[in-house]
């Protein structure tokens, strides 16, 4: 199994978002946390997904969410890059810019 790295821009992208769901609804921000997380662990043990919209990324949908896991590959590691809610604009080559 690949060691799994999470970028700056990654984690940011991961707090903001479950301290988003939790302010209405905490359990359910437990439950999209798990959801990223298994997702990650999925890649690292397996690398599934498409190549992602940046060159040299690659994305998978975490199950049952609207977001999107961009992670680039080595033979050693996953480098989480961003978690990404998919009604974000993200034009091909660049990150969805924040707000």
């Amino acid at each position: 199994m690949r060691t799994v790295v999470w970028s700056d821009d990654a984690l940011r992208d991961f707090d903001s978002a479950i301290l988003y769901i939790a302010r209405d609804d905490p359990q359910a921000a437990s439950l999209v946390a798990d959801r990223i997380e298994a997702t990650i662990r999925l890649v690292a043990e397996m690398p599934v997904g498409r190549q992602g919209r940046v060159k040299g990324t690659y994305e998978i949908p975490v199950r049952r969410t609207r977001y999107i896991v961009a992670y680039a590959l080595s033979d050693r590691a996953i480098t989480v890059l961003r978690v990404i809610h998919g009604s974000r604009e993200w034009p091909d080559d660049t990150w969805p810019q924040d707000n």
